[in-house]
Order: structure tokens, then C-alpha cells, then sequence
């Protein structure tokens, strides 16, 4: 996610760089119009205080990349500065995951887990269990008789008989264990079917919003260009053109926030399937 934030970040700043470029182009059509006596100067200074704002918006994403890459650089313990992304995570395929239709929750790593820890538990319980069987001891050896010298075979056979210690002590908390653990087992299992419904929720409503966001980007950059169209021929003016540049920047950052959080949704359904996320990247 740091790799993606990284990424998203960077994306920020070449979306604020084309805002830039688009706001000083509006300028030099509005300061044409103003020259030419078609617009009031009042609507120069309108396009001029866009292009500030714009290029201040730059200034804010640049230094948010830099956050972004250096908190990246610490996590991965990269001997230089991070300067660029070079593999894309947000711009790969955004299908749906290969793997979410065949997710089983039972197979995540907290059940898992919690049924190994289960498994241990009852073990331990036959454990206690056969430490109370008694313990038979045989022996066999060989006596000589000194008066007729003789000798004489022995053997011997020792069965404890346990009258006040049977184990129960280490058999009771043994099964106390077991019966939290089975306890433990159930809420894991509650739990993973609970977290892998809503990642899977999750991952359809990224890629739904994702979508949407994708289409609106389109839209306004048509939009955009129409507007940017009218306003040089006469016919839109300078508060339509304005808007519409707006609108194409609000989209272009609506549509990065959206690939970042289906990465994100990615990558939680990678942790409870226990599989390393976007592993066909790396």
C-alpha cells in the first residue's frame, strides 16, 4: 500500500502538472480576448488567479510526493532516494480478481491457525489422559542360594495402583483448554466468513466505483475541450471554461482515489486468501 500510495501520489502530481499547462493556456486565450477588447480585464485576472491556484496545487502535490516516496524508501530500506515508480500497480488490469470466485474463508490463515491451535489442544487432552494409565514395571533376575549352592530364577512385576492421584488435575485444565480453544476455533471461523464477505463487497464496490470514475473523466475532458472551443470562438465564457477545467481535475483525482481503493481491496483479499498480492507485478 505504500508502494501504491507512492504511485497514486506521483500520478497527483502529473495530473496537477496537465492542470497547469491547461490553466496558463486559458490565461494567454483570456489575455488575447482581453487585448482584443472582447473580454472585460476583470476575466484576465480571473484566468490569472486560476493559474496561481493551479500552480499552488502543484507546489502541494510535488511535496506529497516526496512524503509518499521517502516513507516508502524507509519501509523497503532502499539504499538511494526513490525518485520514480517503475512498475505500475494502479494502472494494471482491473478485471475482476481471478481468485475472489473461488475464495474460501476456511482456507485463510487466522483459522487456519486457530484450527491448528485446536488440534494441539486435543492432543495435549491424550496426553494427560495416558500419563493416568498405570505404569507396569517388569523384572527379571538371577538369586544364588550360598547354604546348597544353588541358584534360582527371580522375576517381578510392579503395577501402581493410583488411589489419590490420577492426573485429574492436568486432565481438567487440558480440557479447559480444549473447550477454549473450540471456542476460539468458532469466532475464527465467524470472523473470516464476516471479513471475506465484505472484502469481497469491498472489491465489487471499488471496481463499480472505479468504473463510474473512469467514465466521468472521459466526460470531462470532453467537456473540456468543447468549452475550450466556444470560449476562443465567442460562445462560452470564461467562468464555463474555468469550470470545466476544474471539473476535468476533480474527475482525474476521483479516478486515482478509486484505482488506489480497488489496490487496496486487492490487497486485503490477498491477506485473507494468505497469497502474496499482485504477484504476476513483481
Amino acid at each position: 500500500m505504500a508502494y501504491a500510495s507512492a504511485e497514486a501520489a506521483d500520478l497527483r502530481v502529473g495530473r496537477a502538472e496537465d492542470d497547469v499547462t491547461s490553466a496558463r493556456d486559458d490565461a494567454r486565450a483570456a489575455r488575447a480576448l482581453v487585448d482584443a477588447g472582447r473580454e472585460a480585464k476583470l476575466r484576465g485576472l480571473q484566468s490569472e488567479a486560476a493559474l496561481g491556484a493551479a500552480q499552488a496545487e502543484l507546489d502541494g502535490a510535488r511535496a506529497a510526493r516526496d512524503t509518499a516516496f521517502a516513507r516508502l524508501g524507509a519501509l523497503s530500506a532502499f539504499p538511494r532516494p526513490i525518485t520514480s515508480i517503475a512498475r505500475s500497480l494502479l494502472n494494471r488490469d482491473q478485471g475482476p480478481a481471478r481468485s475472489a470466485s473461488a475464495f474460501d474463508p476456511l482456507e485463510s490463515p487466522p483459522y487456519l491457525a486457530a484450527l491448528a491451535e485446536r488440534e494441539a489442544a486435543a492432543r495435549r487432552v491424550r496426553v494427560e489422559q495416558t500419563r493416568a494409565i498405570p505404569d507396569v514395571t517388569a523384572s527379571l533376575g538371577v538369586r544364588r542360594f550360598e547354604a546348597d549352592r544353588s541358584t534360582a530364577a527371580v522375576a517381578g512385576l510392579a503395577i501402581p495402583f493410583p488411589v489419590f492421584d490420577r492426573n485429574r488435575g492436568n486432565i481438567d485444565a487440558a480440557r479447559a483448554a480444549l473447550q477454549i480453544a473450540d471456542a476460539q476455533l468458532e469466532e475464527a471461523r465467524l470472523e473470516a466468513e464476516a471479513e471475506a464477505r465484505s472484502a469481497l463487497s469491498q472489491l465489487a464496490a471499488s471496481q463499480a466505483r472505479l468504473d463510474s470514475t473512469l467514465a466521468s473523466e472521459r466526460t470531462a475532458m470532453e467537456a473540456y475541450r468543447l468549452s475550450r472551443i466556444g470560449y476562443e470562438s465567442g460562445k462560452t465564457s470564461l467562468i464555463e471554461l474555468l469550470n470545466a477545467r476544474r471539473a476535468v481535475g476533480s474527475a482525474r483525482g476521483a479516478s486515482i482515489d478509486a484505482r488506489l481503493a480497488r489496490t487496496a481491496a486487492d490487497a486485503a483479499l490477498a491477506r485473507l486468501q494468505g497469497r502474496i498480492p499482485f504477484g504476476d507485478t513483481q
